[in-house]
């Protein structure tokens, strides 16, 4: 199996490019964290909290790598700091192992008669629109037909970004005047593609964080108009956050998985930013499986997330 799946030859350049600021900044800290020292001791372990929580890993996680490393230390009595990089690399690849799904298969579906239906959910600003648009552009490179569906009714900006993206990657798309019922947009979403035996639907949503009751009742009436067309409705509940703001990151993600049963994740922005670290954090603490990651603004720059490919990178 190919790393980044058939679309993308360029996969691991593309990602080794974008994970470019965290690494170097990840780096430069473990150099200082190592420098003068012989071993591995509780000085250069509590240097290395800093560095991953400066990395924006997260406390929560960065205390159970630290943990998992003062019991290696313990186990084998004497590690030398110039192991440091590979036991850190080991841990985290086996954090990423245990709290994701396998890694996913090119742009593979589940076998259907039926449309697989995204729900893509994700407050204004992370890059929502266009990763519907990089997604619609993925699928169909890999064969599968697809319609958008644009359920922000709240913003006449949303419609006509998702509609721009939809004329660029030559997909169709159901849309509503502005301050139409977003659950009626998912509706005639959902209609047109059984009708029209689409591979894939994927329905945007609003973006607003101001109330989360509001949102979370706004999300359910979606899912229970859809569960008329498709009793099993969506099939992926896809949130996108942005990983350039690290730390906020953790709230947007916290206040969508109270206001709906999200199970999956797209991480954006990684190439703009030194925060990379986020992609770690986020999935241990909240057990959902990061699926997609950007690593650039060009269209192929979506990849699938591939867990060793990752860790590899940021440790290369």
């Amino acid at each position: 199996m190919a790393l980044f799946g058939v679309f993308n030859k360029n996969g691991k350049n593309d990602l080794d490019k974008g994970l470019e600021r965290t690494k170097e900044s990840v780096f430069k800290k473990l150099g200082r964290v190592v420098a003068g020292r012989s071993r591995i001791d509780d000085s250069v372990l509590d240097d290395l909290e800093e560095v991953l929580i400066s990395s924006d890993v997260g406390v929560d996680t960065t205390v159970k790598i630290i943990e998992r490393i003062e019991e290696r230390v313990k186990r084998d009595k004497y590690l030398g700091t110039s192991e440091l990089n590979q036991i850190l690399r080991d841990e985290i690849t086996e954090l990423l192992a245990e709290n994701t799904t396998p890694d996913f298969k090119d742009w593979e579906l589940p076998k259907s008669d039926a449309p697989y239906v995204i729900m893509v959910v994700g407050v204004n600003g992370v890059g929502k629109t266009t990763t519907i648009g990089k997604l619609a552009h993925q699928f169909k490179l890999a064969g599968k037909s697809v319609i958008l569906g644009a359920a922000d009714t709240f913003r006449a900006a949303a419609i006509e970004q998702l509609e721009i993206w939809a004329q660029r990657v030559d997909v169709p798309i159901i849309k509503q005047k502005m301050g139409s019922d977003p659950a009626s947009v998912a509706f005639d979403t959902l209609s047109s593609a059984v009708k029209l035996n689409a591979d894939v639907v994927i329905i945007d949503t609003a973006g607003r964080l101001h109330n989360k009751q509001n949102l979370m009742n706004e999300l359910s009436k979606i899912k229970r108009v859809m569960k008329k067309v498709m009793d099993d409705a969506p099939h992926e509940v896809l949130l996108v956050i942005d990983g350039s703001t690290g730390q906020n990151a953790f709230e947007q993600a916290k206040h969508f998985t109270e206001a709906t049963e999200v199970n999956a994740l797209a991480v954006t922005k990684l190439d703009g930013t030194a925060k990379g670290g986020v992609v770690i954090g986020v999935s241990d603490q909240f057990k959902v499986p990061v699926k997609y990651i950007g690593v650039g603004e060009a269209k192929e720059h979506l990849q699938l997330f591939d867990k060793k490919a990752f860790v590899d990178s940021l440790f290369s």
